[in-house]
């Protein structure tokens, strides 16, 4: 296979993707890979996708929100691992993003509809868990 030949596939293939996914999913998908990216490099916390790893998610939304006392400025930070932990349950639950009026839930495929962005929320005055949502969308 020439370099053209495989530079087209990887770009059908990502094109196909892209077109598979819904299109309510393109902003939590962003949010998602930003707070990878942010806490890859600021807490040296590697995510990964997987189910696991909400376990961390939580721990760090504890310590951030212990140590800061702005609402405004963590914000962004519990959307997008809201989002983060969307996509975990989007990739292992096989669920799908779903938004109205500029909200973002989860839809896995026994029709419930999950808030995981409001989770984070909740997580941050200690009445939510990424992790146990994600438990609970998957089934266990």
């Amino acid at each position: 296979m020439t370099t053209a030949t495989t530079a087209t596939t990887v770009t059908t293939t990502a094109t196909a993707q892209r077109e598979a996914r819904p299109s309510a999913a393109a902003k939590p998908v962003r949010w998602a890979a930003a707070a990878v990216a942010a806490m890859s490099e600021e807490a040296r916390l590697r995510l990964d996708y997987s189910a696991r790893s909400l376990w961390s998610v939580d721990r760090m939304i504890e310590d951030l929100c212990r140590e800061t006392a702005v609402h405004a400025a963590v914000e962004p930070v519990l959307r997008g691992l809201g989002a983060y932990a969307g996509e975990v349950i989007v990739r292992h639950a096989g669920g799908e993003w779903w938004a109205s009026g500029g909200d973002h839930w989860v839809r896995t495929p026994d029709g419930r509809l999950w808030d995981p962005i409001d989770e984070a929320r909740r997580c941050r005055t200690g009445e939510g868990s990424l992790r146990l949502l994600c438990r609970d969308a998957s089934g266990g």
